[in-house]
């Protein structure tokens, strides 16, 4: 999972104490979680990495102090970033994820048997390695798939290959943050090599923050996202442990119909059933609540 910070103000994560970890991701309001076992503290190339289990939120992985996923709520976040357009898709057989090291997307993408391959590009292999020892629960069976494809690169150098031009499906941004390595993976330029990548009528999902401390997220990326898609939108999921309540996830697509139409849900809701997928979050009453948007909410969207 991936999380943007708040802009235009910023103010650092610390550890309080050795069995408590502190997040303060956004101005004037923190999380902690009172921390059992360390299981991973150590420095990559770009980030701080750190894996540990919790009295309430099970395991945990943080990058630079700001969670990115918990075994206890990631299915909330991966569901409804991957199953969501697939199954109103329908006939998805190549995906790629932008980011994602903890490989719990990638597990859900592959629980379709239509799908042939499914990459993954993080820069971070460190991350990819420490996940891999240490969420197997989450995501064990993704690293043993044949279809799997792990690339270890810049995600935005990997979507203007020309390898990559008209290849996927579908592209899903689980992008870090937008400083250091990660700032290239927002604004016009990466829409338009995602957009280049997208097969005709293929659709991408991002991660698109927390509205209630991140407002201007949705407007400015919905903004874009019209720039370079003649179709794009926003829908809900929530996500206890990132906090503020509702998640936004935003999409777009490349020729391909809307998402979220009373005729997508209804086929969504179809294949769901004949595919027989086991879902933690996911259901087709959830996919067609998540784009019923609060009216404060509403507003943001250009």
């Amino acid at each position: 999972m991936a999380r943007s910070q708040p802009q235009p103000t910023k103010s650092k994560s610390h550890k309080a104490s050795d069995d408590l970890q502190v997040e303060r991701l956004h101005r004037g309001y923190s999380q902690s979680m009172e921390v059992t076992k360390v299981l991973a503290d150590e420095n990559s190339k770009f980030q701080h990495i750190r894996i540990f289990d919790t009295v309430a939120n099970g395991r945990v992985m943080t990058l630079d102090d700001i969670v990115q996923i918990t075994s206890r709520d990631e299915s909330a976040y991966a569901d409804m970033l991957t199953h969501l357009p697939m199954l109103e898709h329908g006939k998805v057989e190549r995906v790629m994820i932008v980011g994602g090291g903890d490989l719990s997307i990638a597990d859900e993408a592959l629980k379709h048997k239509n799908v042939k391959e499914v990459v993954l590009v993080d820069i971070d292999g460190q991350v990819i390695a420490l996940c891999k020892k240490h969420f197997g629960e989450i995501n064990a069976k993704a690293f043993k798939d044949k279809r799997m494809v792990i690339e270890v690169a810049d995600a935005f150098e990997y979507l203007g290959r020309k390898s990559s031009k008209n290849r996927f499906d579908l592209i899903i941004a689980d992008r870090p943050d937008p400083v250091g390595p990660g700032k290239a993976l927002f604004g016009e330029t990466f829409y338009d090599r995602v957009k280049g990548a997208l097969k005709p009528g293929g659709y991408a999902t991002f991660q698109t923050g927390v509205p209630f401390y991140q407002p201007w997220e949705i407007t400015e990326a919905l903004q874009e996202l019209k720039r370079f898609f003649p179709k794009s939108g926003l829908y809900l999921s929530v996500v206890p442990t990132y906090i503020g309540g509702f998640m936004a996830l935003s999409w777009a697509s490349k020729g391909g119909k809307p998402l979220g139409t009373p005729a997508g849900i209804k086929k969504a809701a179809a294949a769901y059933k004949k595919a027989k997928l086991k879902t933690d979050y996911y259901n087709p009453a959830i996919h067609a609540a998540a784009f019923a948007l609060p009216n404060w909410i509403a507003k943001l969207v250009p």
